[in-house]
């Protein structure tokens, strides 16, 4: 069982172990979900339980090898990976630390992933106790070596997050049958969310949004049961999945006729985002696509935080489109465009479009939101 063949994942570590080499790394120890399954295929929902630690070895060459509780033990010999070594979790006084130590030992430098958007999928007494341990093994930072190989998507990949982004489009294509005044904002989100999986969608993980006359004030908390009314604008920002691959998108809605302020902001994101479209190229800075789309929306407001970021196995991945942020873009990267835009009166949209970076224009994965401001 994968959702790949096995030589996409012999190609991926194959990779990764050359970069190792060149930093002096003779191993590498993954625990978290979007790794494990990187490397190995290994795809399940009961990464949603905390019980139990994973581990995952990359050694200097060869194939990698599992460390997982038992239970995961069928579905891991479903993947190209052979070496399974297992105990019986849930073990508090030892969960997986005696059986991880002796498949480390002998490595002297292992790289975790330590830098940001990062965290220790284990305990942390469990890893100060195998630290102790292991009293001629080093841990060292490998976040730049991992982070820098899944930010380039393969042809496979991009090909799983194409299909999972013509479903959401098809969905949102369907707006006008979906949406409608007096409907309550808890009831647009489920109806959309039904609309994702019937189009064939695997799973709707992430669906945020809001409404409110002119513009919306807060995206990120539950739908409440206020009904939509004229001249609200409605948004929804999905991250529908497939085989584990996420999309990442907006469309804003106009319930009625819209006040000219959202008329303007909407205008305004819309060339924001050619802007971006049309600047997006291999050897373009991720701060240089920021600027672009500033320079458009006007203003210096240190309150944004990025203007889109990567997408893949994660809803958000790295790089981001921020001030911050140099990372360098190369083909094969797929990227969020996500301007924003602040209202008088608090209000604020946010338009977003999915795209691979190409030699050349980019690939548009999203069908582009209209040039105007839909109104229902």
């Amino acid at each position: 069982m994968s959702d790949f063949p096995a030589s996409e994942f012999e190609a991926r570590v194959s990779y990764i172990q050359s970069r190792m080499h060149e930093a002096g790394i003779s191993a590498l120890l993954l625990m978290n979900e979007p790794e494990i399954r990187y490397y190995t295929g290994f795809r399940t929902q009961f990464w949603q339980s905390p019980t139990r630690p994973w581990f995952l070895i990359i050694p200097g060459s060869g194939k990698p090898i599992a460390v997982i509780p038992e239970i995961g033990a069928a579905l891991m010999s479903r993947t190209w990976i052979d070496d399974i070594r297992t105990w019986p979790s849930p073990r508090p006084d030892d969960d997986g630390i005696s059986l991880l130590k002796s498949a480390l030992e002998g490595y002297l430098s292992v790289g975790l992933l330590k830098g940001p958007e990062t965290h220790l999928h284990m305990p942390l007494a469990g890893f100060e106790t195998l630290d102790a341990q292991l009293r001629h093994t080093e841990f060292v930072d490998a976040t730049e070596l991992v982070r820098a190989q899944r930010m380039v998507k393969s042809d496979a990949e991009i090909a799983i997050t194409t299909e999972i982004c013509n479903i959401a489009s098809r969905s949102f294509a369907n707006a006008p049958r979906l949406f409608k005044a007096g409907q309550p904002q808890s009831e647009s989100f489920r109806a959309f969310k039904i609309e994702l999986l019937s189009q064939g969608a695997d799973d709707v993980p992430y669906l945020v949004g809001g409404a409110g006359q002119g513009g919306y004030q807060d995206i990120i908390s539950p739908p409440a049961e206020t009904p939509l009314e004229h001249g609200d604008i409605l948004m929804l920002d999905t991250g529908a999945t497939l085989n584990g691959y996420f999309c990442d998108f907006d469309r804003n809605f106009a319930i009625g006729s819209p006040d000219n302020s959202a008329r303007h902001a909407y205008a305004t994101l819309y060339r924001a985002t050619e802007a971006a479209l049309a600047a997006a190229r291999p050897g373009v800075s991720c701060q240089q696509l920021f600027e672009t789309m500033q320079a458009v929306i006007g203003g210096s407001d240190e309150s944004i935080g990025r203007y889109g970021h990567g997408l893949g196995i994660q809803l958000t991945e790295p790089p981001s489109l921020a001030a911050f942020d140099q990372t360098i873009l190369k083909e094969g990267m797929i990227m969020t465009i996500e301007p924003g835009i602040a209202i008088p009166g608090g209000r604020f949209l946010v338009t977003e479009e999915n795209i691979v970076i190409r030699d050349g224009a980019p690939q548009l994965l999203t069908a582009r939101a209209p040039e105007d401001l839909p109104v229902f």
